[in-house]
C-alpha cells in the first residue's frame, strides 16, 4: 500500500495564506464597526456634495450699488448687464456718502460710480473713468468679481456703441476656449479634490487606528503567539482598509460626482483606480508609521491630523499649486498627496494616459516603500517590546 504524504506548504505559500487569514479578520473587524462604515459612506456622499456645491470660487449673488451722475442710456445699459446668478439686481444710491455708509454696514460688495457726461465723453473718445470699488473683506468674491465686471463692461460697451453708431470692426477678435470645464464651475474641481482628501484622511486614520486598537484592546498578544510576521500584519490592514476605501471612492466618483453633481469625466476610470490603490498603499504606510510613534489613539490623532491638513493644503488641490512660494512647491513634490492630486486631475479631466502620468505612480510607490520601511522597522520594535 502506498500512503500519500502531504507536503508542507512552501514558505511563500504560507506567507500568502497568513496574509489572507489576517485580511479576513480585518474585514470582519471593519464591517462590525457600523459607525466607521457610516462615516465612510457620509464622507463620500453627503460631504462630497455639500462641500463641492457650498464652496465656490466664482462670483455668485453678489450685491452691487450704483451712483449714476450721468443718468444716460449708456450708463443704464451698462448697469443692466450685471445680472443673476452672478449679481443681485443693482441698487441705486443717491450719492457717495450713502454709498460709504452702505459699505460700512456690509450691505454691498461692489459699487459703481458713473461720472457726469459719461456717454457724451465716450462718444467724443475722451475715455471717461467709471469708479469700481469692492469690499475686500469678501476676499474671494471681491478679487474675482472685479475682473468679472471689467470684462462685462469692456464687452458690453463695445456692443452698445456698435448698435447706436457706425463703428468699424475691431482689427483683432479674441476667441476664448475653455478646456475641461466649459462653464468654469468650481464644483467640478472641488468634487474630485475632496475625494482625494477623504481617501488620504481615511487611509491614514483607519489603518493607524487599527494598529493602536490592537495594542489598547490587548489583541496584539494574540498575534504574537501566531506564526505571523510584522509585514503580514501591516499588509493585511492595508489591504482590508484600502479595498473598502477604494470601493467607496469608486462609487462616489460614479454616482455622486458624475451622477449627482453632473461632472464630466474625460479620462480612464481604470487608470484612476490603479493610481488610487498605489496612493492608498502610500497613505496607509504613513498611517502605520505614525501609529508606531504614538502610544495612544488621542496622541495618534494629534500627530496625524496636522500632517493631513498641511499636506492637503500644499497639494495643489484646494489652492492653485503655481501660486505657492517656490520653496513650498519644492517640498510638496515629495508628498504622495501632491502626486495623487496632480495624477487625479490629469487622468480624470485631461484624459492623460499611462506614459504621461506614469511618473506620478512611480513617485507614489517610492514614497510608500519609504514609509513602509520605517513603519515596519518601528512596528517590529513595538512588537518586541510588547512581547
Amino acid at each position: 500500500m502506498y500512503h500519500q504524504v502531504s507536503r508542507p506548504p512552501s514558505p511563500w505559500g504560507q506567507w500568502v495564506k497568513n496574509v489572507i487569514t489576517l485580511t479576513n479578520k480585518e474585514f470582519q473587524t471593519l464591517f462590525s464597526d457600523k459607525m466607521v462604515i457610516i462615516i465612510i459612506a457620509f464622507l463620500f456622499t453627503v460631504s462630497i456634495y455639500t462641500i463641492s456645491t457650498g464652496i465656490t470660487t466664482e462670483v455668485h449673488n453678489a450685491t452691487v450699488a450704483v451712483v449714476d451722475h450721468d443718468q444716460s442710456q449708456m450708463s443704464n445699459y451698462m448697469v443692466s448687464t450685471l445680472q443673476p446668478p452672478n449679481f443681485q439686481k443693482p441698487v441705486y444710491v443717491p450719492d457717495t456718502e450713502k454709498l460709504s455708509d452702505g459699505f460700512d454696514k456690509g450691505d454691498y460688495i461692489f459699487s459703481l460710480e458713473f461720472p457726469e457726461n459719461f456717454e457724451k465723453d465716450v462718444r467724443d473718445n475722451k475715455h471717461p473713468t467709471v469708479q469700481l470699488s469692492a469690499d475686500a473683506t469678501a476676499v474671494s468674491q471681491a478679487g474675482v468679481g472685479m475682473v468679472y465686471i471689467q470684462e462685462i463692461f469692456n464687452k458690453e460697451s463695445y456692443n452698445y456703441l456698435k448698435k447706436t453708431s457706425p463703428l468699424e470692426q475691431l482689427p483683432v477678435k479674441v476667441q476664448t476656449s475653455v478646456w475641461f470645464n466649459p462653464n468654469t464651475t468650481s464644483h467640478w474641481f472641488f468634487s474630485v479634490t475632496n475625494i482625494v482628501g477623504f481617501i488620504f484622511l481615511l487611509a491614514m486614520m483607519l489603518v493607524g487606528a487599527a494598529i493602536i486598537r490592537e495594542k489598547e484592546r490587548g489583541t496584539i498578544e494574540h498575534l504574537l503567539v501566531m506564526p505571523v510576521s510584522a509585514n503580514q500584519i501591516a499588509l493585511s490592514k492595508i489591504i482590508s482598509n484600502g479595498v473598502v476605501i477604494a470601493m467607496a471612492a469608486f462609487l462616489s466618483l460614479m454616482f455622486v460626482v458624475q451622477g449627482w453633481l453632473g461632472v464630466q469625466i474625460n479620462g480612464s476610470i481604470a487608470l484612476y483606480m490603479l493610481g488610487t490603490f498605489v496612493f492608498l498603499f502610500s497613505a496607509s504606510a504613513m498611517g502605520i508609521m505614525f501609529a508606531t510613534l504614538a502610544p495612544t489613539l488621542p496622541q495618534f490623532g494629534l500627530l496625524s491630523l496636522p500632517v493631513y491638513v498641511v499636506l492637503r493644503l500644499i497639494s495643489g488641490g484646494d489652492a492653485p499649486f503655481e501660486s505657492m512660494p517656490t520653496w513650498v512647491q519644492s517640498i510638496s513634490q515629495f508628498s504622495p498627496v501632491t502626486q495623487y492630486a496632480l495624477f487625479s486631475h490629469a487622468v480624470l479631466f485631461r484624459d492623460a494616459n499611462l506614459p504621461i502620468v506614469g511618473h506620478y505612480l512611480l513617485e507614489m510607490t517610492v514614497s510608500g516603500l519609504i514609509f513602509m520601511f520605517f513603519a515596519l522597522k518601528r512596528f517590529r520594535s513595538m512588537l518586541d517590546k510588547q512581547g
